[in-house]
C-alpha cells in the first residue's frame, strides 16, 4: 500500500498457475519481484502473519530472506501479528461501519504462543492450542478481544465450524478448496436421511459430536465419484446434513455475539465466509441489521489485513481504504493486450474501439447460445470471478449451465453458475434489497424469474448473484443493459475464466491460451474481440 492507495494485492497461483499455491520462502526473490510493480521502492513498514505450522517453523528463514529481498526504508518498522488479528483488519477495517462486532470462523490460525492480542480468560494458556474462532468488538479508534475457541492439537480431537467444514469436505472431495462442492451439492440431498445430530454451541463455542466424528472416519464410503445413484444420494445426504449443522451453528454464535455486543452491524472473516448459503441466513436470521464480508474472506485477505494493520498502527495513520471493488490485480501493459490477440492467426480477430459498439457484437452472440469470455483490467482479487475474468452465457437457456460444466469447466454437473444482474432490477428476479457485489450471498430467486433464468438457479431456487450499480464497472453495466434491450432480462450466466484444476486467468496471453484449448466460442479482450471460424452453439 502506498498511504491508504492499495497499490494492487493478487494470489501466488494466479503467478505460478499452480491452484492453491502455498507461500515458499524465495518467493519475492523468485516470483513477485520479477512479475509485479513497485518491489524495488523502499518499504517503511513491513507486517507478516502465518497460516500454518509449517510457515511458522520457518520465520527465521522468511525474516532473513525479506530482509534481503526488499528495499529497507532508514528507520523502517515491522511486525508480525496473529493470523486471526490479520484477519479483523482485512474485515472490519474496509468495511462501511464505524462500530460492529467481528467474527473470525477459520480451520486453524495463529498458535496461542503467537497471539499479538489478549483478551479475558487468555492468562495460562500454553502455547501447543491454535485459534478456531475469534470475536471481536470494534470502531474506528480500539478493538477489543472478546473471546476465542481454541483447539488443542495433541488432543486430537478437532473442534470448530471451521474444522467441521473442513473434515466434511474432505470426507467427499479430498485435496485443497473444495468446500464450494459441497455447498453445491447440499440442495440434493435430504440433511435427515442420515439421522445425525446438531453440532454443540455453548457461548461461541463449537464442538463436533462423536456420531460426526466416527461418520469421518469412515473412509471411502462417501467419496465422491461413478455413477451410482444410490451412492450419489448417500453423498448428497451428508453434503446436506452437513451444511445444514454448520448453517444452525453458525446463526446461534452469531446471535451470541450479538447479545454480548449489541452491535447493529457484523464483520465476518476467515474461510468460511465463502460460504453463500450460509452468509445469506446471515442476513436474514440474525438481529445485525447489516453484515459485511471482504471478497477475499480467506487466508489470501489476511495480506491485505497486515498491510491495513501496519498503515493504522505502526503507520498511526487513519485508513481510508474501503473495500468497494475487489478489481485488485496489477494492470495488464496494453502492449501484451494487442500481442496476445495479434498473435491469433487461426481465429477471427477485430478492434472495436467503441464499447458500445463492443457490447453490441458480445450481446450478438450472447443471444445465439455462444459463449463468450470477457478479459478487462485489473483482476479480481478474491476467488470469485466479478466480470474482470469471467466466462458469460445466456441465463435462459438452461442447458447452456449443463455444458459450461461439462465442455468448458469439465467439472461436476451439480455446479451452480452465478447470476451477474443490474441492481437496480435486481429485485425484479432476486429477494435482495441492496447491492450484492461481491458474489457472498445466495438469495432466493422469484418464483417467476427461475422460469425465465434456469441456468443460474440452482435446484433449491436459489443463486450466488452479483449486483451491478451505476458506480460499478461500465462495460458490465452496458453489456447488461444492451442484453436487457435485446431480450428483456436484465441478467446474465457468468462463470470463472479457467479451466478444470487451473487458477482464473491473469495475463492476456493466458486468456487466449484458454480461450483456444477451450469450446469457448468468443473472447473479448477490450479493444478486441476474437471468434472463432466454427464457433457453433453449445
Amino acid at each position: 500500500m502506498h498511504g491508504a492507495e492499495l497499490a494492487w494485492a493478487i494470489q501466488k497461483e494466479r503467478l505460478t498457475r499452480h491452484k492453491h499455491h502455498w507461500g515458499r520462502v524465495d518467493d519475492i526473490r523468485n516470483i513477485y519481484a520479477r512479475r509485479l510493480p513497485g518491489l524495488d521502492a523502499p518499504i517503511d513498514i513491513l507486517v507478516e502473519c502465518y497460516s500454518c505450522d509449517a510457515e511458522f517453523a520457518r520465520v527465521a528463514e522468511y525474516e532473513r530472506e525479506l530482509a534481503s529481498a526488499l528495499v529497507l526504508a532508514p528507520g523502517w518498522r515491522r511486525a508480525r501479528i496473529s493470523h486471526h488479528l490479520a484477519h479483523l483488519y482485512s474485515a472490519f477495517h474496509p468495511s462501511p461501519f464505524d462500530d460492529a462486532a467481528v467474527m473470525i470462523i477459520d480451520g486453524q490460525g495463529s498458535r496461542v504462543a503467537d497471539v499479538t492480542e489478549t483478551w479475558a480468560g487468555a492468562s495460562g494458556v500454553p502455547g501447543d492450542w491454535c485459534e478456531v474462532a475469534s470475536f471481536y468488538r470494534a470502531d474506528r479508534q480500539r478493538v477489543a478481544c472478546l473471546g476465542k475457541q481454541l483447539w488443542n492439537r495433541d488432543e486430537r480431537q478437532p473442534v470448530g465450524l471451521g474444522m467441521f467444514y473442513f473434515l466434511l469436505t474432505q470426507a467427499m472431495f479430498p485435496g485443497e478448496g473444495n468446500e464450494g462442492k459441497v455447498m453445491g451439492l447440499a440442495p440434493h440431498g435430504k440433511a435427515s436421511a442420515l439421522r445425525l445430530p446438531p453440532l454443540d454451541v455453548r457461548e461461541g463455542q463449537v464442538t463436533i459430536p462423536q456420531r460426526w466424528r466416527e461418520l469421518f472416519a469412515e473412509r471411502g464410503r462417501f467419496r465422491y465419484g461413478g455413477a451410482d445413484d444410490a451412492r450419489f444420494a448417500d453423498i448428497a445426504n451428508l453434503a446436506a446434513a452437513g451444511q445444514g449443522a454448520f448453517e444452525e451453528a453458525l446463526l446461534e454464535v452469531a446471535r451470541w455475539l450479538h447479545a454480548k455486543t449489541g452491535a447493529l452491524h457484523l464483520c465476518f472473516a476467515g474461510g468460511t465466509g465463502l460460504n453463500c448459503s450460509a452468509n445469506e441466513r446471515l442476513l436474514r436470521e440474525t438481529p445485525f441489521r447489516r453484515v459485511f464480508i471482504p471478497p477475499a474472506p480467506g487466508d489470501a485477505g489476511t495480506a491485505i489485513g497486515c498491510a491495513l494493520y501496519g498503515l493504522a498502527e505502526l503507520g498511526g495513520a487513519s485508513c481510508d481504504f474501503r473495500w468497494t471493488s475487489d478489481y485488485m490485480g496489477p494492470e495488464p501493459p496494453m502492449g501484451q493486450v494487442e500481442a496476445a490477440a495479434q498473435g491469433c492467426t487461426d481465429v477471427l480477430v477485430e478492434r472495436i474501439d467503441d464499447h458500445a459498439a463492443l457490447c453490441a457484437r458480445m450481446v450478438d452472440l450472447l443471444c445465439q447460445a455462444r459463449v463468450v469470455a470477457l478479459y478487462q483490467g485489473r483482476s479480481e482479487f478474491g476467488p470469485r470471478a466479478l466480470g474482470h475474468r469471467s466466462i458469460l452465457g445466456d441465463p435462459r437457456i438452461g442447458a447452456m449451465r449443463d455444458d459450461i460444466n461439462a465442455q468448458i469447466k469439465q467439472r461436476e454437473w451439480f455446479r451452480p453458475l452465478a447470476p451477474m444482474v443490474l441492481l437496480e432490477r435486481a429485485e425484479a428476479f432476486f429477494d435482495v434489497s441492496g447491492p450484492v457485489p461481491f458474489m457472498q450471498y445466495a438469495a432466493p430467486v422469484r418464483e417467476r424469474a427461475a422460469r425465465i433464468i434456469p441456468a443460474v438457479t440452482h435446484v433449491d431456487c436459489t443463486a450466488r448473484l452479483q449486483t451491478v450499480g451505476p458506480d460499478d464497472d461500465p462495460l458490465l453495466r452496458a453489456l447488461l443493459h444492451e442484453f436487457e434491450l435485446r431480450t428483456g432480462v436484465p441478467v446474465l450466466l457468468n462463470t470463472s475464466f479457467n479451466r478444470r484444476d487451473e487458477p482464473i486467468v491473469e495475463t492476456p496471453a493466458e486468456a487466449v491460451e484458454t480461450f483456444r484449448r477451450t469450446p469457448i466460442h468468443a473472447l473479448a479482450m477490450p479493444p478486441f474481440l476474437l471468434c472463432k471460424r466454427d464457433g457453433h452453439a453449445l
